[in-house]
């Protein structure tokens, strides 16, 4: 089934591994066939993974984008997770379900997921008391 995207003037995003920047007016892709793709807004670049998790995050992007060099991305996926779950065991629930999504190759859903694991840290870091780890 395609994919329609609309994206603003400007807006920028990231197809199959390409950079895109839509010109001055607003355009429809149809995206034909299975290849990742992220807009701007969930793009985070390596000097933003920060955090624990923002590192989660950054290492299940790499997957995604670079699905070549998937294998190669693993160990570093691996050793980032077991370190936040050691860090913060009240994370299990919401780490196994990334972890699902990534053993499945659902890299878009586990960017999904891995934004609330994000904010679950940081309220953490800001030292409240955090809610529930689904949101």
């Amino acid at each position: 089934m395609p994919l329609k995207i609309t994206l603003k003037p400007h807006e920028r995003m990231i197809l199959a591994g390409a950079a895109i920047t839509n010109g001055n007016t607003t355009a429809n892709l149809i995206i034909e066939n299975r290849v990742p793709i992220l807009r701007k807004t969930d793009v985070m670049r390596e000097e933003n993974a920060s955090t624990p998790a923002r590192r989660i995050y950054f290492v299940i992007q790499l997957m995604y984008l670079d699905p070549e060099n998937r294998i190669s991305y693993q160990g570093r996926y691996d050793e980032f997770v077991q370190a936040f779950v050691s860090a913060v065991p009240s994370s299990r629930t919401l780490i196994d379900e990334i972890h699902g999504h990534v053993n499945n190759e659902q890299y878009y859903v586990a960017l999904k997921t891995t934004q609330k694991l994000i904010k679950y840290e940081a309220q953490i870091l800001a030292g409240g008391k955090p809610s529930k780890n689904k949101e």
